[in-house]
């Protein structure tokens, strides 16, 4: 019980840190929304709310009929409650109909008694024998004109209903100089912090709502396994590209101009995206260095459209770099991608393998990348079988698999999605490893977490997650040095080609 409240308190401690940070992160919007309402409170207050004036008399009150310059009474303690607690009296002698009435013809208003009425309120001043009588008017006039007229008429009435007593005008009412309200400062103030609540609630919802995972922080919380590389979006182009190495911009724009697009594997690929993959190909290294030389991995992601094909790609490029003889399988039955990719023959392929049309010479070809054209060796998913996870779990498939560990150094398996088909499980616990390629701004956090509890429920191993089309260039790695490296070497390069002396025509 007690570790189970002190993760509770760790997942709250994390939550108000997200808070927080988003606050601090959004507080250019948040500060952009309250100046926003403070203006709109502002012009709403000024066309739309009318002014109104206040005029105040204030009246003493006694209950012995003395008037204030009597010398010769003595007023005791009895006496002062005694008149204080006559206020309220007054207070009601001034709201019937006939006192109001009275107040209508002396002041000469078109106004009802009950309008008169709204407009008038009265209290004690601080708990004492006096009590002020406030006149509120749209017109500065009229209400000075009705609590002067208020001071004539009361007194009157109370001296002639309660015997005994008395109230006298302490101070008559005056022409208001400046509205009571609205008060500007004070709504400005009231839609300034209006703005800042609404908008930072309004942040604050839609980031606990947003189950997308935007930043690496998200991954962590969603899965135990590391974040073994960060690979950028390799086909972002112009100066809001997802790359911080200027030659990576410069010569995807020139592709672009050529009619060409960046290419996405091998050599050509950006330098922050082969640099991501050559520290993951660094890390696994490390994961396998006291196991046996032969690895098979599976990559795989919860969605399609994540770019587990291409990281599949690249790392079995990046490992056959190194001299390792590498051999990738497409998996994928349903939806294979790798031939298109790689430009070979689609069939014969996996499928015709396992269903016993093809033996394991025929299906295998070469990557057909330029310039690496025999890196590495593919064999395609073929035709699309009826009975994919069916074939994918057979006897033939482990079989081959354990054939492929004794002649090559690495087997790369392209795997479909997990999310979407339960094709990649059937052949996941046949692997050394799973690779779990995770794209910003499309896999849910939820759908994350799901598909490791999947791989953890067939026993299968998970090395890492690799975080593709990142928009920070990288992520952590490689922001500061290597960037600073490859962009001087470059622009190195570009100066002694612009100092090339041009060709005179004859």
């Amino acid at each position: 019980m007690e570790d189970r409240m002190i993760k509770n308190d760790d997942e709250l401690e994390i939550d108000l840190q997200q808070v927080i940070g988003v606050l601090l992160n959004k507080a250019w919007l948040i500060g952009l929304a309250a100046v926003i309402c403070a203006v709109a409170t502002f012009l709403g207050t000024l066309f739309f709310i009318t002014p109104t004036y206040e005029s105040s008399a204030m009246f003493y009150v006694n209950n012995n009929s003395m008037s204030l310059g009597d010398v010769a009474s003595s007023i005791t303690s009895s006496d002062i409650s005694a008149s204080r607690g006559l206020v309220k009296s007054y207070i009601v002698i001034l709201n019937t109909r006939e006192t109001l009435n009275d107040v209508i013809d002396y002041a000469e208003l078109d106004r009802t008694y009950a309008e008169i009425k709204g407009m008038i309120s009265a209290e004690a001043v601080d708990s004492t024998e006096i009590f002020r009588v406030t006149v509120t008017s749209p017109d500065a006039k009229e209400a000075e004109a009705i609590a002067n007229a208020i001071a004539y008429i009361l007194p009157k009435r109370i001296t002639s209903i309660v015997d005994g007593t008395s109230a006298k005008v302490v101070e008559a009412a005056v022409v208001a100089a400046r509205p009571s309200s609205p008060s500007y400062t004070q709504n400005v103030m009231i839609g300034l912090l209006l703005g800042m609540i609404l908008s930072g609630g309004f942040v604050v919802m839609q980031t606990l709502m947003d189950t997308v995972i935007r930043k690496e922080e998200d991954i962590t919380q969603s899965c135990k396994y590391p974040i073994l590389a960060a690979v950028p979006d390799m086909e972002a182009t112009g100066k809001g590209s997802r790359s911080n190495y200027s030659y990576d911009r410069d010569r995807r724009h020139a592709a672009l101009q050529a009619g060409k697009q960046p290419s996405l594997i091998g050599k050509d690929m950006n330098f922050a995206a082969a640099e991501a993959y050559k520290l993951l190909r660094t890390k696994l290294q490390f994961a396998f260095a006291d196991e046996s030389d032969s690895h098979v991995i599976g990559i795989s992601s919860t969605l399609s459209g994540e770019g587990k094909s291409i990281s599949a790609i690249n790392l079995a490029y990046s490992l056959s770099q190194l001299g390792k003889h590498v051999v990738l399988i497409d998996c994928d039955m349903r939806r294979p991608t790798l031939a298109e990719k790689l430009k070979i023959q689609k069939k014969p392929g996996l499928s015709n393998f396992l269903t016993g049309q093809c033996s394991v010479e025929k299906m295998i070809q070469y990557c057909n990348i330029p310039g690496d054209e025999k890196a590495f060796r593919v064999i395609a998913a073929g035709p699309n079988p009826p009975n994919p996870i069916e074939l994918l779990s057979s006897d033939r498939m482990v079989r081959f698999l354990a054939g492929l560990r004794k002649i090559c150094e690495y087997v790369i398996l392209d795997l479909p999605p997990v999310g979407e088909v339960s094709d990649a499980l059937a052949v996941a616990s046949n692997t050394d490893g799973v690779l779990l390629v995770v794209r910003q701004d499309q896999c849910e956090k939820n759908l994350l977490a799901d598909t490791v509890r999947q791989f953890e429920f067939v026993d299968a191993k998970i090395l890492g997650v690799v975080y593709n089309c990142t928009d920070e260039g990288g992520g952590k790695y490689g922001k500061g040095y290597y960037r600073k490296y490859y962009n001087r070497n470059y622009a190195t390069v570009a100066n002694k080609q612009s100092d090339k002396k041009p060709v005179k025509k004859k």
